[in-house]
């Protein structure tokens, strides 16, 4: 038992105990030809650790948990490209834990300016995928049922989901409306990091009308384009898009933005299931990262 004194030596037992370990995943994972893979998730475990241990005060265990899952690259660029979101006037909620909220009045959000809170006190949230079609992993990807064929090789594709606890869409009122709404912000990494947003039934890069057809299910199109780390989102319906020269009236800032990976808790997220529409997992997109429906 490692016994923690006023000298700080249990401290310094707990980081030698850890370091063993660490080294000893990493070591395992070579072994078994893991390769840097392998060693990125020992790291990262041994970094949760850590943090179990709290034997830091900055430690964040919701990073570690990207780590943890994703390893330490593509854990990286889950962080890096998080969206800031800007509400656009008429946005009464933030995106919220369905296990936690599934009604207006824990999700609702007074106030101006930056926002990461609800009124009840919780966080603003996005469950996060990563599809990786690069070389080696898209083996693993396919093998899942992931779609990394065509253009989608070479590409790592980035899902945030944000739930909300109800959608109207303007201006039908109550006879567009529906409990339960999913969105998402897509973000697909190559050479360029390109974006696109969830809009009704299908997905947009800017706002305007020029997005009528597809919203209405008319047309799909893939609605890629621009990235530059920001997810709009309209007032009631929650439609999203990447690009707009409106600021908002609210935004909540990429790093104030939990993240918690989606993967390994999938169909368990809202108790009983029963979402007026379909969950993310259950999306064509899920497995399909080029797909054009929402």
């Amino acid at each position: 038992m490692v016994r923690r004194s006023e000298s700080g030596q249990g401290t310094v037992e707990w980081i030698g105990l850890l370091l063993v370990v660490a080294l000893a995943l990493s070591g395992l994972g070579a072994g078994v030809g893991l390769g840097v893979p392998g060693a990125d998730v020992a790291r990262a475990i041994a970094s949760t650790l850590v943090c179990a241990a709290r034997l830091s005060a900055t430690c964040d265990a919701r990073t570690d948990r990207l780590a943890a899952h994703y390893g330490a690259d593509a854990a990286a660029l889950v962080r890096e490209h998080a969206p800031t979101i800007r509400y656009h006037e008429g946005v009464d909620y933030l995106p919220v834990d369905p296990d936690r909220c599934r009604e207006a009045a824990c999700a609702s959000a007074s106030g101006s300016g930056d926002v990461w809170r609800t009124d009840e006190r919780l966080p603003a949230m996005a469950f996060t995928r990563v599809i990786d079609c690069r070389s080696e992993a898209a083996e693993i990807a396919t093998s899942s049922g992931t779609d990394c064929s065509g253009d989608r090789a070479g590409h790592l594709y980035v899902q945030y989901w944000l739930y909300y606890p109800d959608s109207r869409t303007e201006p039908w009122g109550e006879r567009a409306y529906h409990a339960d709404d999913w969105e998402s912000l897509q973000v697909r990494i190559g050479a360029e990091v390109e974006g696109r947003a969830s809009s009704h039934r299908s997905y947009n890069h800017g706002g305007g009308v020029r997005n009528w057809a597809s919203d209405a299910g008319v047309l799909r199109k893939s609605g890629w384009g621009p990235y530059a780390g920001e997810l709009h989102v309209s007032s009631a319906s929650h439609a999203g898009h990447v690009d707009d020269d409106e600021r908002g009236v609210r935004s909540t800032p990429a790093g104030r933005l939990r993240l918690i990976p989606i993967e390994p808790i999938g169909d368990s997220i809202g108790g009983d299931h029963d979402y007026a529409v379909a969950p993310p997992w259950l999306k064509e997109v899920y497995l399909d990262p080029e797909a054009t429906g929402t």
